[in-house]
């Protein structure tokens, strides 16, 4: 790796640059010292839920807690085929009088909740009439009923409602409510207006199941009769107040990341089972996992949502509690360009270039990021070129990653993944019939490939 340094050794620009803050330093020893016990899940004190008007904690105990991003969805413009199913997208109009109910599961615990809405792409504003928060029957994804008991209402500074505005996102009040850690929550919001436009914000590639319903059934205990759509509208982030050791990876990619070829309801893409692997682990179980994929992203052009250097900001930078960064992009920047000679040399040296500008930037805001090798995609009908000018690409790019010296680590997935005998092919039992996605168990050869000493 870097002049001498063993792989996967933290820089020492990101110490100095910790020392000249007390502030960061103190998140920096968090970073690197974990506690050895799991989240309890034990009731909170009353000393840590004391606020001011700001919904802050009390002085005496922000020492030992803070807010920790959870979970996330990367915001995108919904496409057509994406939008709300009929009778639930109308022209110019979309959920009016519906309760749209969605469950997520989160990663680390916590003794409270807030959580963020966005309207990043809306083109007018969502006005939300009510919000609530509960755990799903059974502690299932996907379904529509609730734990009896469980439901809880949020509010939007002491308010039951809010109005997100165009571009723009809302996080709610805490909410007094334990949460376990990789526990399923069920977030239910009723939208009496609706959302005057059909430009709305989503996360189509949830790989979870939604319920749609009109009225207003907030609290309901089941939504018999609910239309059922594989997507999330809306919500992009669910934040933790947690012990101060408590930190958050933020996983910026694409279908691979986004968890095509996985089992819908069935969390097991690879940062879910990397998650899982963390919380079996001694000394990693308050590493919260952010998952900032999605379909068809790229890192130099907009594809299915902005290209990964215009959305580093809002998807890595601005989340709470991030600390780390892994970045496993880059294949559909190389399988869209043309597959010439000259066009797949310009795209790898463009992607490097990226690669060294993602860096820099989280560099400044203290976050170590790790490169991830990508993944074959021999025999694909889409990317896989006779010429083998695509092939040459990755190969460049992944070269650079591995010996660039650049990311504070490097992230093997080609190699957990590829044939042996035929290194630009995916092995043949783990990919899900495209030779580009992976099925869950390929899923859970990169989720192994990661490695635990770096996340301590």
């Amino acid at each position: 790796m870097r002049s001498g340094k063993p792989p996967l050794s933290r820089p020492s620009h990101l110490s100095r640059l910790s020392r000249l803050s007390g502030l960061a330093a103190a998140a920096a020893l968090a970073a690197t010292v974990f506690a050895a016990t799991a989240v309890t899940g034990a009731p909170p004190s009353a000393g840590e839920h004391r606020t001011g008007a700001a919904g802050a904690p009390a002085a005496s105990k922000k020492a030992a807690r803070h807010w920790v991003n959870t979970w996330t969805s990367m915001p995108q413009l919904t496409e057509p085929h994406n939008m709300p199913p009929a009778p639930f997208t109308e022209d110019g109009l979309v959920m009016e009088d519906t309760t749209l109910r969605q469950t997520v599961r989160v990663t680390v615990g916590g003794d409270r909740v807030r959580l963020r809405f966005s309207n990043a792409f809306g083109g007018t504003a969502l006005p939300i009439t009510a919000a609530s928060v509960a755990l799903p029957a059974d502690g299932k994804a996907g379904v529509a009923a609730i734990r009896p008991g469980t439901s809880r209402a949020l509010t939007f500074s002491g308010r039951s409602s809010t109005v997100v505005p165009v571009g723009a996102q809302v996080v709610s009040d805490p909410l007094d409510m334990r949460v376990r850690p990789g526990a399923n929550l069920t977030v239910t919001l009723y939208l009496a207006e609706g959302q005057a436009s059909n430009e709305i914000t989503s996360h189509p590639g949830s790989r979870t199941t939604s319920h749609l319903l009109r009225g207003n059934h907030l609290n309901a205990g089941d939504l018999p009769g609910a239309t059922p759509t594989d997507h999330w509208y809306f919500l992009s982030g669910v934040e933790t107040w947690s012990a101060r050791s408590t930190r958050a990876v933020a996983v910026v990619g694409d279908s691979l990341t986004d968890g095509r070829g996985s089992t819908t309801n069935g969390n097991d893409r690879w940062p879910d089972q990397w998650f899982d692997r963390l919380q079996d682990r001694r000394h990693t179980p308050r590493v919260a996992v952010l998952n900032q994929a999605a379909g068809g992203n790229r890192v130099l052009h907009d594809g299915l949502g902005p290209n990964l250097l215009a959305r580093l900001d809002r998807d890595v930078l601005a989340q709470t509690g991030v600390e780390s960064l892994i970045v496993f992009e880059g294949v559909n920047d190389i399988g869209t360009a043309e597959a010439t000679e000259a066009a797949q040399k310009r795209v790898a040296a463009d992607l490097v270039a990226a690669y060294e500008q993602i860096v820099t930037r989280a560099h400044a805001r203290g976050i170590e990021v790790y490169g991830a090798t990508l993944t074959p995609f021999g025999d694909n009908a889409m990317y896989d070129d006779p010429a083998g000018h695509r092939e040459s690409a990755r190969q460049t790019v992944n070269d650079w990653i591995r010996t660039g010296g650049r990311f504070d680590g490097v992230i093997d997935f080609d190699r957990a993944v590829r044939d042996p005998g035929s290194p630009d092919r995916l092995r043949p039992d783990v990919h899900d019939g495209d030779w580009l996605h992976l099925n869950p168990k390929g899923y859970g050869l990169l989720a192994a490939a990661v490695p635990d000493r770096v996340f301590r």
